[in-house]
């Protein structure tokens, strides 16, 4: 039997694989399946979406034959299978369930293909049916196939233990990501548990940094791996629309379904970084070309995701144990009469929305943030501010344990610096900021929506 992980590239789902089984009285039935995962050396899984006929043959006789085929030369493999449980819970549910979620919601075909069930086989024999053409070109491998990931994930491991600081550890990771594995569109995203978000705090290889932006828990990609705290990876999101296609059509619903353009979106893999059992962020990467992350970029990324996690989660603001806070500058000079020189800010009460000159800026505990450091400067002209003294503000609603306020901080800095309005907060010192406005703020703050 040939071993199934030197099979791996044909569980990606890149082609489409077959499953054929017979009923009580030996008529055959073949039908498409969205996908084949990969369990271990002995298993595989198959969603439990639209088989009534292929699950009543399975009930019968608890055998079946799949085809899966290599997304890269095209070789094709035959499995016979044999039916063992069915599950509608647990590690392998959850990240099947994620898979197709990802495929099938940006279609608006999530209710439709809502996984029931993932079906666990035992493999008996796995077998080489038909290799590919060797009068055709086979398709050139890619950077993922050839680079050495354990070589690489040293390296990058390595230079992110030699760094004392977050930020420029989150910055190292990234440009890592794309010097050694070629990862050139990568972001890392901070949860906020508190309205189940995800805020962007660094990002690479994209023509906006977009610190700041968010996306909801279990949606997409990224999402899915915060919600459900497992790797989501897409090798070819081309094939799930192509699939969400046929799906469409067999349910007779013959809208047309787009093609990703080149510049979208093709492979993408979203993996958590979790320490000490806290989800601490999502380490994600995308490509324009499908088939750019397997199973071994996935190993890689998740070493370095929890490494990130940990120095999150160790990362301890509150070193400068002892130190007083600076003594506050002189007053600002009163608001002027006009609107002249100042600087117009809204705070929304309810959700730590900030506004500057009726733009939206950030909101949550980076919100809360600036409103602190701009409460201070109004009554005293206080501009210089210790990660000390903020935690102690309970305006500020931060959890009771490891509020990571300095990853809140560098948030709320990049943004700002990002936005290129009249507020920004410099970096004085480790642990330190000080406020720096053009202009004098005038801020409100509204109770309600």
């Amino acid at each position: 039997m040939i071993p199934l992980s030197t099979i791996r590239d044909s569980f990606e789902g890149v082609i489409p694989s077959l499953i054929a089984t017979t009923d009580s009285d030996g008529m055959p039935n073949i039908t498409s399946l969205s996908h084949v995962y990969y369990v271990d050396e002995r298993h595989v899984a198959l969603s439990n979406q639209y088989f009534s006929k292929t699950a009543a043959n399975v009930a019968a006789n608890g055998l079946a034959t799949v085809m899966v085929v290599d997304g890269y030369n095209g070789n094709q493999h035959i499995l016979d299978l044999v039916f063992e449980s069915s599950r509608s819970d647990g590690d392998v549910f959850d990240r099947v369930c994620a898979h197709l979620d990802v495929m099938s919601a940006e279609q608006g075909m999530d209710t439709i293909m809502k996984l029931r069930a993932v079906d666990i086989y035992r493999v008996e024999d796995c077998r080489l049916v038909m290799a590919a053409n060797p009068l055709e070109q086979a398709p050139e491998k890619s950077a993922s196939a050839v680079r050495d990931h354990l070589q690489w994930t040293e390296i990058l491991t390595a230079r992110l233990t030699a760094e004392t600081d977050i930020e420029q550890m989150l910055d190292r990771a990234l440009e890592g990501l794309a010097a050694l594995f070629g990862y050139s569109h990568a972001m890392v995203l901070l949860p906020d548990t508190e309205r189940m978000q995800l805020t962007t705090i660094a990002s690479h290889g994209y023509d906006r940094y977009g610190i700041g932006s968010e996306i909801p828990f279990g949606q997409g990609t990224i999402g899915k791996a915060a919600a459900t705290r497992l790797p989501v990876r897409i090798s070819d999101m081309s094939r799930g629309r192509r699939y969400v296609q046929a799906v469409k059509a067999m349910s007779g619903m013959d809208e047309a379904i787009a093609l990703p353009a080149i510049s979208s979106p093709v492979s993408q893999l979203a993996v958590p970084m979790i320490a000490q059992r806290r989800l601490m962020g999502v380490l994600f990467v995308e490509s324009d070309t499908a088939f750019a992350f397997r199973h071994k970029d996935e190993e890689a990324l998740l070493v370095i995701a929890r490494q990130l996690a940990l120095a999150l989660m160790l990362a301890d603001p509150g070193r400068e144990r002892g130190e007083r806070p600076p003594a506050p500058t002189a007053p600002p000079a009163a608001a002027p009469t006009t609107d002249a020189g100042g600087v117009k800010i809204r705070y929304y009460r309810r959700d730590g929305s900030v506004f500057v000159d009726g733009d939206y800026l950030i909101r949550g505990v980076p919100g809360r943030l600036l409103k602190h450091c701009l409460d201070a400067y109004l009554a005293t002209g206080q501009r210089d501010f210790t990660n000390r003294e903020i935690r102690r503000d309970p305006g500020l609603l931060l959890p009771d344990f490891k509020d990571n306020l300095e990853t809140r901080l560098i948030l709320l800095r990049r943004r700002l610096e990002e936005k290129g309005g009249p507020i920004r907060l410099i970096r004085a010192d480790r642990g330190r900021l000080r406020l720096d406005i053009d202009g004098v703020p005038h801020l409100t703050v509204i109770d309600g929506d």
